[in-house]
């Protein structure tokens, strides 16, 4: 798929004026790849641990993807979404309880090792169930994994597990490390976890703290003719200004996850020699959540907590804070995926009127001042729409006599406030949809999630009918049931609002017209790159 330019607000119906105003894509159909060349990217982030296969996140993936490689990556055009990586076939039993998966021959690691059977099964079960984020819950029933051969492993489970949950699940928590570096040791605290070996089409070179990550073409690359590029160069770049600075200047070639400030995206998308570029992250769907602590006795009130998703303007947020490079949520499933979207949920429109009613019903009049009661409000700051989004909020919540205080910290301070010590009321949380409910969303509201769990119930709520749906979901082999129980769970937490889904939106990449092969699949920013090459 060669590069095209979509702008945000044309893929969501709104107003073509951006579109308007950016320059028309430059095809390349028929363009041979040219070999070599230097590949340099902004990196607005130095993650401390570079494992995927341990730490599942965007941050880590966007370096790490084109080292270290998954099972399968996500695809526009494969069979069921995706285009094979490590494994060349994959299939589940009729009852759940095994999953095949041959896999590819020839393959060696970075230092010249030969790729097994042997490291998926050590990946799986000494990694994947026990270590990392999003594997924990996907591969929780995996008892053990069988390699009658170098190029076959047989994952066995205890408990029927749907195979279109493993099969969503491959791109995003799959990541397979060697065996032989890593049986044996602290896996935690391993040298390699900041210094990769994969299999993938680059190998790591170098880092330097606060200024790059250097990778470096793999010259045996199992992929024929691959890669294209010879170097990838990561800058630090923390400064999201800056990105567009060095893109202007050719100091850098390509920004992703927004690196550039959607304020910016109009201008610099008329500068000759520059695209904007939408498409590439529609696996990655972020949804912009406020999180509730059900332990404050106001926000156990079901009326309060309709009262404040009312008193949300959802088109005000998308407008404004997103500048239309979004979508106003309709619930906990996003509607970028469709496998599982529920458009039938219930909705709660913008209106001031009813939430102030709904707070006076829940017993909450307005004092002398016309406060209500007074909340504690903690933005994640991981995003400037996150922050952004936090001071509407407060203004929104002020409206209704809700006096909501802010407190902002940094990522640590608020990961500790919110997902350990529950030091809260309501707080602003970005989660990633990853293809399947049970991969990253269920944990939003199932009960009793460990404290300590980025992105997870640290609410304290509640519900056995949700969380009923939930379990029988994990162990519901038919993929048409299993959608309708997910169905289901989608109806319920709408009707309970146990958090309050505001909107949903993917990233923009900016990148110079001499790059190629840029957002050709849905997790784009987070592959391999094998393909991208530079116009000399």
């Amino acid at each position: 798929m060669s590069k095209f330019l979509v702008s945000r607000r044309t893929l969501l119906g709104a107003s073509a004026a951006l579109l308007a105003s950016t320059a028309l894509p430059r095809l390349a159909f028929g363009q041979d790849a040219v070999k070599g060349g230097r590949l340099i990217v902004a990196a607005d982030s130095e993650p401390r641990n570079l494992n995927p296969a341990i730490v599942a996140s965007n941050g880590v993936f966007f370096i790490s993807s084109k080292v270290i490689e998954p099972l399968a990556e996500a695809s526009f055009d494969g069979e069921n979404g995706l285009a094979p990586r490590l494994a060349t076939a994959w299939e589940g039993s009729a009852d759940g309880l095994s999953a095949t998966f041959t896999l590819r021959e020839g393959v060696t690691w970075h230092d010249g090792k030969p790729f097994t059977s042997e490291d998926v099964a050590f990946s799986a079960l000494q990694v994947w169930k026990p270590l990392q984020n999003l594997g924990r819950l996907v591969f929780a029933n995996l008892e053990s994994v069988d390699t009658p051969d170098p190029l076959t492993a047989i994952f066995r489970f205890s408990k029927p597990t749907p195979f279109q949950l493993i099969r969503n699940a491959l791109p995003a928590t799959t990541s397979v490390l060697p065996k032989h570096l890593y049986d044996g040791t602290d896996i935690a605290e391993n040298p390699a976890n900041a210094k990769l070996v994969g299999t993938g089409p680059f190998k790591f070179t170098e880092y330097k703290p606060g200024e790059y990550y250097l990778l470096s073409r793999n010259e045996t690359y199992w992929g024929e003719g691959e890669p294209n590029l010879d170097e990838i160069l990561y800058r630090v770049l923390p400064d999201r200004a800056a990105a567009a600075s060095a893109l202007e200047a050719e100091e850098i070639q390509l920004a992703a996850f927004s690196a550039v400030p959607l304020a910016d995206l109009e201008r610099i998308g008329k500068v000759e020699g520059i695209e904007v570029i939408a498409n590439g992250y529609e696996g990655l769907t972020y949804q912009l959540v406020v999180e509730i602590n059900h332990r404050t006795e106001q926000l156990a009130n079901l009326k309060v907590r309709q009262a404040i998703a009312h008193a949300i303007d959802k088109k005000f947020v998308v407008d404004t804070i997103f500048l239309g490079y979004a979508r106003a949520a309709t619930g906990i499933v996003p509607q970028n995926a469709p496998e599982f979207y529920d458009v039938s949920v219930p909705q709660y429109e913008f209106d001031v009127d009813k939430a102030n009613a709904l707070l006076d019903e829940a017993g909450y009049a307005r004092g002398a001042d016309g406060t209500r009661f007074t909340l504690r409000l903690l933005p994640a700051p991981y995003f400037n729409e996150t922050a952004q989004f936090g001071a509407y909020l407060r203004q929104a919540l002020a409206a209704v006599g809700i006096d909501a205080q802010i407190a902002n910290n940094d990522s640590a301070a608020h990961q500790q406030a919110v997902y350990t010590d529950h030091a809260f009321d309501i707080a602003v949380a970005p989660p990633v949809f990853r293809g399947d409910p049970a991969i990253s969303t269920t944990i939003l509201v199932r009960t009793a999630t460990a404290e300590g769990v980025p992105f997870s119930n640290q609410g304290g709520y509640s519900n056995p009918a949700v969380d009923k749906l939930i379990d029988e979901a994990l162990v519901t082999v038919d993929e048409k049931a299993r959608t309708s129980l997910y169905n289901q769970f989608q109806q319920a937490v709408a009707e309970d609002l146990p958090l309050i889904n505001v909107a949903e939106w993917g990233f923009i990449t900016v990148a110079r017209t001499s790059v190629h092969n840029v957002s050709n699949n849905p997790r784009w920013a987070v592959s391999n790159w094998a393909d991208t090459w530079i116009e000399s």
